[in-house]
């Protein structure tokens, strides 16, 4: 695998003739093991796009130019709308159409087509969602008459690329598909291609889904109050809400930001847990185990999803920059893919009008057109996940054909679905939908058991059905009904004020995002859009009885309810996936899953310290806040771990590393890797270890006792009764993780040196404690033979990135194609400080490893009294070509914090351009 380094010094523009020895020395490795007969240097270079001269494009109604940088990154100028979303079309398809092409199949629940049978779960999975037959609605239904023609617009230009360009000539992986699907062959692209792109993007922040899941699967090994303790309450007293002002009116159901709150009602949509449905979760980790499993098995091609998942964002007003207007930086956190999931791009209308307003600049989602993060010539926005519960699991009591609902029996709504298998046989499958949603459960064998345990219903008037062979589980989730996103994209796009970003951001239903904003003329924002359900009964954090009406979706919180400020007092907004308001403040409930505000309360503080006493900020310290690499749970816990006495000199050595630290994580840090050993190892002997399998990392096996086992540990023939317990959760997706979240659960145990959690059992390597100085001597222990093991014997060559590293993998084929494919395709590794719930958010897992499983997927800080001195960087590169020069050729700048200049008037693009290409009529 080629390596990259941090500390390599800034790339540097190799030679034509260079690449090419570079690729041949390559193919002729390949050749060694048999691929270089059919790899050819033509092979690699075929697919590489045209960025300078003419081409033409069918359909445009006049000339289009496409100007690239030094990076490759386009600025296209038409004189109309439909011409230069062709156009940009046209260019993503010459960049990244395997990226598109991989995206539509997954969408669509149509993966086999491309890789073959083993992708038949995971199409099934989806095509029991829907994705692509709820974007064929939205785009039937739904979208506005201008949308729909600009839709139509970008599709015509990709097709038009497809029409001159198949096979090895499209990108080097269809050449290495070609062995595995030979002859296969794109099909054209469409507008609800483009739709269901979103879908994805919902999905991967679909908000407390997995936390419902695991609540219930924790119930095997865990008491009601010890699940508690695990999901503890959000520490609104500590780490501030976004919004920390304002009111609902509750005659009009408006949100008004200058009103004084007169207290929630906590009882709007229905809080706490509810009768019956939390037991019900606690008999169904057979079922939901299986659910859990291949909930994972979709995530791993989007990115994990978990507390981690989410974004930064914060935008300052004038008055405390050293530009006198705002600054605007935003950096979503996603899973690092290969190509980046985004795409940087210049859309310019030649002429602004009314009938061609675009102007704008950022970053696109290849496959779509727009802008989704980015800014025009009056605004900025961002975008970070705000996390909404917008999803829920139901139990349902079913027969063949129907299920219980209000004591009457429905028939299912059902479909058939046949999923083409490339080299296969077809497979078809039955979908069945209750009122609830799609029957998830109806996709794995194990799933036909669900609920066989289940003590539902405590009460009289909360009794549950007999149960028979058990409960299926229905999914209802907001991505599900149609809406008008897409529409909301291209209102951003165009948005000149505060009002009209506002309108569009009413048009943003899923995935439920927090959106800051700035403008020219020195405005900052926040709106909280998207469709969240009010529940008649329950809170959404147990699977809840499908079978009683009371527990339904009652309606959707008004937009006009949904929180928003304009021009705070404070003088700024932070937004990293906190609580957007106080529960106790605000009716509605919106989730009680929030990040816990790790990351959020950093930034605040950064900030306040930077502008107490007149200070200001400039843009060359958002980029520095953008680096902030100081871990919130090392403040906490080091001075606990350097009281206790190590009699170990071994130990002790690694223990001194605490003594200077600053808590600070850098690549190069000794101290940040000794230090998060010690975490993870706490956390799995405090409570990962009493976990069940459900939850732990495939693989990792233990002597427990028994599920629901309460007696001596031997019987009467003095025979142990433990057995060995293997996890079976993806390392990625295992518990406990780390984040924020487990911040918290120690923070409120940490004073109580005997509180239960702090009792392990005795072990191979430990002799097990009972308090809490106890266990963090073996933590610390056990952190020092593992860091000899991973980084040698010598502290003195420890270093936290050589532990925490990134690896790029390119979609598919770098991660299930032949060895030697994945060896071509990726890249890396890098070593990377930052962590997890910091502000450098390169997140791990502390389950599954040190290795980064989410980054920010790019950084950029937008400079609003002169946009052509805001900064912009990519995770990747512009090309999606492997051996292109624009392949990851950001990656080591972004590594080390580094942001390119990014021009957005004509003048400014002009100087930076180096490829022209026109497209002509």
């Amino acid at each position: 695998m080629p390596a990259n380094k941090t500390g390599s010094s800034p790339k540097k523009k190799k030679s034509r003739r260079l690449r090419l020895i570079v690729i041949a020395v390559v193919l002729l490795l390949v050749g060694g093991v048999g691929y270089g007969t059919y790899w050819s240097i033509s092979t690699v270079r075929a697919s590489f796009p045209e960025t300078t001269g003419s081409l033409q494009l069918k359909g445009l109604s006049g000339p289009v130019e496409v100007k690239r940088d030094g990076y490759g990154i386009p600025q296209i100028y038409a004189g109309t709308p439909e011409d230069l979303f062709r156009a940009q079309g046209f260019v993503q398809a010459q960049d990244r159409f395997w990226e598109m092409d991989v995206r539509r199949h997954m969408t669509s629940g149509r993966l086999s087509e491309m890789f073959g049978s083993g992708q038949v779960e995971t199409d099934a999975f989806l095509r029991t969602l829907g994705w692509h037959r709820v974007a064929k609605q939205e785009y039937e239904t739904k979208l506005s008459p201008a949308t729909k023609k600009y839709l139509r617009a970008y599709s015509d230009g990709v097709n038009a690329y497809l029409k001159d360009h198949s096979g090895e000539d499209l990108s080097v992986e269809y050449a290495a598909l070609d062995f595995k699907n030979e002859g296969y062959k794109p099909e054209k692209w469409t507008p609800v291609d483009s739709v269901a792109w979103l879908k994805a993007m919902a999905w991967d922040l679909r908000g407390n889904m997995q936390d419902e899941v695991d609540r219930a699967l924790a119930s095997s090994r865990l008491d009601p109050d010890q699940i508690e303790d695990l999901y503890p309450s959000y520490p609104y007293g500590r780490n501030k809400p976004i919004v920390q002002g304002g009111a609902l009116d509750p005659a009009t159901d408006r949100f008004d930001p200058k009103a004084s709150s007169t207290g929630g009602t906590s009882g709007a949509g229905g809080t706490g847990t509810a009768p019956g449905a939390g037991s019900a979760a606690r008999g169904l980790q057979t079922g939901l185990s299986s659910l859990s499993k291949t909930l994972d098995k979709i995530p791993a091609l989007l990115g994990p999803n978990g507390t981690g998942i989410g974004s930064n964002s914060w935008v300052i007003d004038g008055r405390y920059t050293t530009t006198g207007k705002p600054l605007l930086a935003n950096d979503p956190h996603l899973a690092p893919q290969l190509p980046s999931v985004w795409y940087q791009m210049g859309l310019h209308c030649k002429q602004l009008s009314k009938a061609c307003p675009y102007d704008t600049a950022g970053f696109t989602f290849s496959g779509m057109p727009g802008v989704v993060i980015g800014h025009n010539r009056d605004i900025s926005w961002g975008m970070t996940n705000l996390g909404a519960d917008v999803s829920d699991l139901y139990l349902e009591k079913v027969t063949a054909d129907s299920y219980l609902y209000d004591g009457k029996q429905k028939p299912f709504a059902t479909r058939e679905e046949t999923i083409k298998v490339a080299g296969g046989k077809s497979r078809t499958i039955t979908v069945r939908t209750s009122n609830n949603g799609p029957i998830v459960s109806d996709r794995d064998d194990e799933l036909t058991g669900v609920g066989k345990s289940a003590p539902v219903g405590r009460g009289a008037d909360d009794v549950a059905p007999d149960r028979g062979d058990g409960y299926a589980v229905a999914l209802k989730w907001t991505a599900l009904s149609p809406s008008n996103t897409m529409d909301a994209v291209f209102g951003l796009n165009t948005a000149r004020n505060f009002t009209e970003f506002r309108k569009a951001a009413r048009d943003f239903a899923v995935p439920s995002q927090n959106l800051i904003y700035a403008d020219t003329k020195g405005n900052i924002g926040y709106q909280a859009p998207g469709r969240i359900p009010v529940r008649a009964k329950g809170d959404g954090r147990y699977p809840a009885p499908g079978w009683d009406s009371r527990y339904k979706w009652d309606r959707y919180i008004p937009q006009s309810a949904l929180p928003w400020e304009l021009n705070p007092k404070r003088g700024y907004i932070v937004t990293a996936n906190q609580a957007v308001v106080d529960k106790e403040k605000y009716p509605y409930l919106l989730t009680d899953d929030w990040g816990y505000g790790a990351r959020s309360q950093r930034i605040t503080d950064l900030i306040e310290s930077k502008i107490k006493d007149g200070g200001k900020v400039s843009t060359e310290d958002m980029q520095s806040m953008q680096m902030d690499d100081s871990s919130e749970i090392a403040k906490l816990l080091t001075p606990y771990l350097l009281k206790i006495d190590i009699k170990d000199d071994y130990v002790r050595e690694a223990q001194k590393l605490l003594e200077s630290w600053d808590y600070t994580q850098d690549s190069d840090s000794a101290a940040a890797a000794y230090f998060n050993a010690v975490w993870r190892n706490t956390l799995m002997l405090a409570f990962g270890n009493k976990l069940p399998k459900e939850l732990r990392v495939e693989g990792q096996c233990l002597r427990v006792r028994p599920a629901g086992d309460s007696g001596p540990l031997e019987d009467l023939d003095g025979n142990t009764r433990l057995v060995r317990e293997c996890g079976e959760r993806d390392p990625d997706m295992a518990q406990p993780d780390g984040g924020d979240r487990w911040y918290e659960v120690v923070r409120k145990i940490l004073k109580e040196p005997r509180n239960h959690w702090w009792k392990s059992p005795e072990s191979r390597l430990n002799p097990g404690s009972d308090t809490r100085d106890e266990l963090l001597k073996n933590a610390m222990k056990d952190a020092r033979s593992e860091l000899t093991a991973k980084l040698g014997k010598d502290i003195n060559s420890w270093s936290w990135g050589r532990l925490h590293q990134l690896t790029l993998k390119n979609q598919t084929l770098g991660t299930e194609g032949p060895g030697i494919v994945q060896w071509m395709l990726n890249r890396g590794p890098w070593n990377l400080g930052g962590g997890e719930a910091a502000v450098n958010a390169t997140g791990w897992n502390a389950a599954g490893g040190y290795d980064v499983t989410w980054v920010p997927s790019m950084r950029m800080v937008v400079n609003l009294d002169d946009l052509d001195k805001s900064r912009w960087i990519n995770l990747t590169g512009a090309s999606g070509h492997a051996y292109h020069a624009h392949y990851t050729d950001q990656t080591d700048k972004w590594a080390k914090g580094e942001l390119l200049p990014w021009a957005f008037d004509k003048d400014a693009v002009d100087k930076q351009t180096e490829d022209k290409l026109a497209l002509i009529p």
